[in-house]
């Protein structure tokens, strides 16, 4: 039997192709027939299993050889081939060949049933890859659920105790005291807030648009403003570190959002603070690098980040290490990058082992 596959698209011309092939096939037919069909628009993993390229293409299956004739010229093409295919099909009856190589299909009703078998191993496929991802978002919110429990309870407890003593021994406290605790939950408020964000952020995906408002702002005061933050400032004083910063006095006025841009150095310090030791070292500083551009670098001299892990550090919910005791969701450097890349910037990071780390964003000029 002669089984043929002819695939075709929806262009005017189309039937033209199938009424001019179906006659010459019919003309001097010496042998069965199997013609089927087949529109790419409604079944393109048809034409990817038989890596179809275009439109039409005549493809005979059976016998073996495997022969394929497509383009405009496919009708002169079958003219020229089909009485070698007759003859092919005759000398495969009188040897008994009926078997073909493994994925040939045997007669006319293996077509279809073979449309129906890659149609379903893809839609197998889609769905293995959406459980995965499902998976993921549920091992995510677990983690997420977990960590909160223990980062949202230390600024709230910062919160209440604040107030609480302001309560209860206000008329002892003196002005500057009172004002001092007044910062210190303000502070960790804004800390809480920083962190509903990022998850908030986060749970939206890195396909969703990133609403920034652009401006022109002068890039020294924003660092001069998330440098002297109480609650940096703080941590820094609770781990006795220390924080070094060169800004120049006399940088261009860039074009950014001043509240996204406070949250991407916030976020680089905190995690300095974070992975730097006991007594470490951290420093920021800003230089005009072009004419086009600034650059804003976070240096410290922490645990660092190995050589291979600089680039994936900045994906989703990706950590260093999923066992490592230190805080944090995993998504920060990735929310960074959105802010980033949202305003034609770049960010990346320099590490040099056990080290330290060095973080450096651009931001245009105006």
């Amino acid at each position: 039997m002669l089984q043929l596959l002819l695939f075709i698209d929806d262009r005017p011309t189309t039937q033209d192709v199938i009424r001019d092939a179906e006659q010459i096939l019919q003309k001097n037919l010496t042998c069965k027939l199997a013609l089927q069909v087949i529109n790419v628009s409604s079944q393109p993993y048809l034409a990817e299993h038989f890596k179809v390229v275009m439109t039409p293409a005549l493809i005979k299956v059976n016998p073996l050889p495997r022969q394929v004739i497509a383009g405009k010229y496919l009708i002169s093409q079958l003219i020229d081939s089909w009485k070698d295919w007759q003859t092919q099909v005759i000398e495969s009856e009188n040897s008994n060949s009926s078997s073909l190589l493994k994925g040939q299909l045997a007669n006319p009703t293996d077509i279809p049933y073979a449309s129906e078998l890659i149609r379903v191993a893809d839609e197998v496929f889609r769905l293995s890859q959406d459980k995965a991802l499902l998976e993921e978002q549920i091992r995510f919110k677990d983690r997420m659920i977990t960590i909160l429990a223990h980062d949202l309870r230390s600024p709230i407890t910062a919160i209440s105790l604040a107030l609480e003593t302001i309560e209860l021994h206000g008329y002892q406290l003196t002005s500057a005291q009172a004002l001092q605790l007044f910062k210190h939950a303000r502070s960790q408020t804004k800390a809480l807030n920083a962190m509903i964000t990022d998850i908030l952020e986060s749970a939206q995906g890195s396909t969703s648009e990133l609403k920034i408002y652009l401006e022109k702002i002068q890039i020294s005061d924003i660092c001069q403003n998330v440098i002297n933050d109480y609650s940096l400032v703080t941590r820094l004083e609770a781990k006795q570190q220390t924080l070094i910063s060169d800004i120049p006095i006399d940088l261009p006025l860039v074009y950014a959002d001043a509240e996204r841009i406070r949250q991407v150095l916030s976020n680089l310090i905190g995690n300095a603070i974070k992975y730097t030791p006991q007594g470490g070292e951290i420093s920021v500083a800003v230089l005009h690098r072009t004419i086009q551009k600034i650059e804003v670098t976070v240096t410290d001299n922490g645990v660092g980040i190995p050589k291979e892990l600089c680039d994936r550090i900045f994906e989703d919910r990706f950590r260093v290490s999923e066992n490592d005791d230190q805080e944090g969701y995993g998504i920060g450097l990735a929310v960074c990058r959105r802010i980033i890349r949202a305003h034609y910037g770049q960010i990346w990071v320099d590490a040099a082992g056990k080290q330290g780390s060095c973080f450096h964003f651009t931001l245009p000029v105006y």
